[in-house]
């Protein structure tokens, strides 16, 4: 599914977040060490290799809601942006939280020129987010801050499952066509 928000298209696939070749950019749903882990974190890491966690290691730790950007190392991507996500019911307030991971990808993002960004569903693994709301929070993000890109044209939200994509694509469709 996919609409135009502010002339940038915001598509939602069921997928594998780690062979985005499209994409300039990934992001990765982090940990505060950016280090390897499970979930998201783990495959990004994997498909990366050694290098990509060495050079997040003076970039650590980070904050619930801070996004950072590396080179994307092995992967088909020319840059990640790290982000994490809040633990659902631990860091307050969640929702501004979680809006913030997307809201400051985004503009890193664009700060850098990047053109096209392909998200993970952040803080739904083993964060306890439930998926709905994260959908939600998510997609209101990308809508608030799409008027003020200016480099990005494609946010891509890769999703696991089908849980997940149902999640995405019906707060998507919420939005409606946005310009």
């Amino acid at each position: 599914m996919e609409r135009i928000i502010s002339g940038i298209r915001v598509e939602c696939i069921k997928g594998d977040i780690t062979r985005q070749a499209d994409c300039e950019a990934v992001v990765n749903a982090a940990n505060a060490q950016l280090r390897s882990g499970g979930g998201v974190a783990g495959a990004i890491h994997r498909a990366a290799g050694p290098g990509l966690e060495q050079e997040c290691r003076p970039l650590a730790p980070i904050r619930p809601g801070t996004a950072v950007l590396t080179g994307g190392h092995r992967l088909p991507n020319r840059y990640v942006i790290h982000c994490l996500g809040p633990v659902y019911g631990v860091d307050r307030p969640s929702d501004q939280l979680l809006a913030n991971c997307y809201r400051n990808a985004l503009r890193l993002a664009d700060g850098h020129g990047i053109k096209s960004i392909a998200f993970p569903a952040i803080s739904t693994g083993v964060f306890g987010y439930p998926v709905e709301e994260a959908a939600e929070v998510a997609l209101q993000a990308v809508a608030e801050v799409a008027p003020s890109l200016k480099h990005v044209r494609l946010i891509r939200f890769v999703l696991w499952d089908e849980a997940a994509l149902r999640a995405h694509c019906d707060a998507l469709g919420r939005l409606g066509s946005q310009g």
